[in-house]
């Protein structure tokens, strides 16, 4: 009889335990509950990021309550005998001469939507901002790992919520953005049609499409946005808040404001908010509908853009060449699949990167400490590598303004967006990660020699030199109070040459080493150093 692969009881057993102490430790169930009154939260701007998020999303469900009670989500004809006149006596949809009525006849209806549209464009960047902070920093280590996930999910989320919601209003503006919809999915292989069939209840543009948005915009998206941001907030109470490397600050304690000092801010920081996002409602016009018109699937309005959070599926739509082949009698329309696909790994790639940095760094301990972006030169190149495929894609959304604007021809400007989204990561992980070194050469000279103070200082032997100031205690321990790294030693292969576990134990080893680089890190003075700098003996 051939050798059984399959796993022992002893190794199923141990696998569970792993399991099982996996998901305790980055869930904390079993952690003791901590009074509300010793809650700490660090005092840095930078942490607002979220809140913002929090107060936007509070804003969108209060206003989004209000418009629901003036919509009508239906596609059903009705002739429009509203108020603004250029399309009075017009054929629209329930959906659009509510949208109108709303806008022109209810009193403060207007501000009302506009203020829900603009909070909705807050939110997503202020989750995504809020992401890219958590990213750079290094907040989504270990045990915080689900946390990334959760706030991944929001952003996703979130932008489908826009997606749903911006297509409410039946206008010829998205409209022209479902169109695309729908030939993105009628490109999927295999399911395409059928997944089309299912979201517009047939042919498109269908009869359901508007009730089925408004039931996921209004409940069903709503409702998984508040269960995830109640476990995100959960789970941060959790593993307590993460903090910036500072004096008096470790791995185990949180150096901050008290909760009820910490509430009262967060309270004047939502009027804050609140007032802004309203004050952009009553001064900046988005979404005028009735520029627009009602949608007609003959029709498609010109320089339609989306908004800016899904330029990025517009741009690479735009830019992909028309590649369709035919296998079986069957066509596959590559130029609406391959950046579909392209953009779901894009996206997958932020959510599983905390998982693949565990992985290839070996990094198993709890990190409560931020990390300052310099000082990872690798992640923050690849986090702006990343930024740099969205801000080119989402430039390739508007190559038709931009042609027109600038006078050029669009197929320039598509053919130059073509070849950045190739050059521009590449560019963009080397000057990036070549500055983050540079910017760690800098703090290394000092905290060896000091601060330059510009004073130049003539010595007897008539040599002029340049008098540094030597650093205080709070920006020496900032600078060198980071965790050393070092890269993945080989070590003896766990196996025979050539098998998985080996092939797998080299692989982590040269990514390891290509993550860190060769010693790229600040080192902390020696004894002597650190005496001639501060005047103390280093403890």
């Amino acid at each position: 009889m051939g050798n059984d692969s399959r796993p022992t009881e002893p190794e199923q057993r141990r696998g569970g335990e792993r399991l099982a102490s996996w998901a305790d430790s980055r869930t904390g169930l079993r952690a003791p509950l901590r009074s509300a009154r010793r809650l700490v939260f660090p005092d840095h701007w930078s942490f607002l990021l979220g809140e913002i998020a929090l107060y936007s999303l509070v804003i969108l469900l209060i206003t989004g309550v209000y418009l629901s009670l003036y919509f009508h989500p239906s596609a059903d004809l009705v002739v429009y005998d509203g108020r603004y006149a250029p399309l009075r006596g017009q054929l629209v949809s329930r959906a659009f001469d509510s949208t109108l009525h709303l806008s022109f006849d209810v009193r403060g209806g207007l501000l009302v939507r506009q203020a829900h549209h603009w909070a909705a464009l807050v939110f997503v960047a202020a989750v995504f901002a809020h992401l890219m902070r958590v990213f750079f920093t290094g907040a989504f280590r270990k045990p915080r790992e689900l946390n990334w996930v959760l706030g991944f999910l929001l952003l996703v989320l979130a932008m489908f919520a826009g997606l749903t919601g911006y297509d409410l209003p039946d206008d010829l503006l998205s409209g022209t953005g479902l169109q695309v919809v729908n030939g993105t999915l009628l490109s999927v292989p295999i399911v395409g049609t059928y997944l089309s069939f299912f979201l517009f209840g047939g042919e498109f543009p269908g009869e359901d499409l508007i009730a089925r948005f408004n039931t996921l915009h209004t409940l069903v998206i709503p409702a998984l946005l508040v269960l995830l941001l109640a476990g995100h907030v959960a789970l941060a109470v959790r593993h307590r808040h993460t903090q910036y490397p500072g004096p008096g600050r470790t791995e185990k304690n949180v150096v901050g404001l008290p909760f009820a000092v910490h509430a009262v801010k967060s309270a004047g920081y939502f009027c804050l908010v609140s007032g802004v996002i309203f004050i952009m409602a009553a001064v900046a016009q988005i979404n005028p509908v009735w520029d627009y018109g009602p949608f007609r699937p003959d029709q498609v309005s010109a320089g339609s853009q989306p908004d800016w959070y899904m330029g990025v599926a517009d741009g690479l739509l735009r830019v992909m060449p028309g590649w369709e082949i035919d296998l079986w009698g069957h066509t596959l329309a590559l130029d609406n699949f391959l950046p579909l696909l392209a953009g779901m790994l894009l996206f997958l790639a932020m959510g599983a990167y905390p998982f693949l940095e565990a992985w290839v760094t070996d990094d198993d301990r709890d990190h409560h400490l931020l990390d300052r972006p310099r000082n990872r030169p690798v992640r923050t190149a690849l986090g702006v590598a990343w930024l740099s495929v969205y801000a080119v894609a989402l430039i390739g959304a508007a190559n038709d303004v931009i042609a027109t604007r600038l006078h050029v021809s669009v197929n320039s400007v598509t053919w130059t967006v073509r070849v950045g989204l190739f050059v521009a990561p590449v560019l963009a992980f080397v000057l990036t990660k070549r500055l983050a070194l540079a910017l760690q050469r800098r703090d290394r000279d000092k905290v060896l020699h000091g601060r330059e103070t510009g004073v130049i200082k003539r010595l007897p032997h008539g040599e002029y030199v340049e008098v540094h100031e030597p650093l205080d205690q709070a920006q020496l321990h900032t600078l060198t109070a980071h965790q050393q790294y070092r890269p993945l030693e080989a070590g003896p292969e766990p196996g025979p040459a050539g098998s998985v576990p080996a092939r797998t134990r080299r692989l982590r080893v040269a990514l390891s080493r290509a993550f860190y680089g060769p010693g790229t890190q600040i080192p902390k003075p020696s004894p002597t150093e650190h005496k001639e700098l501060t005047g103390r003996h280093r403890p």
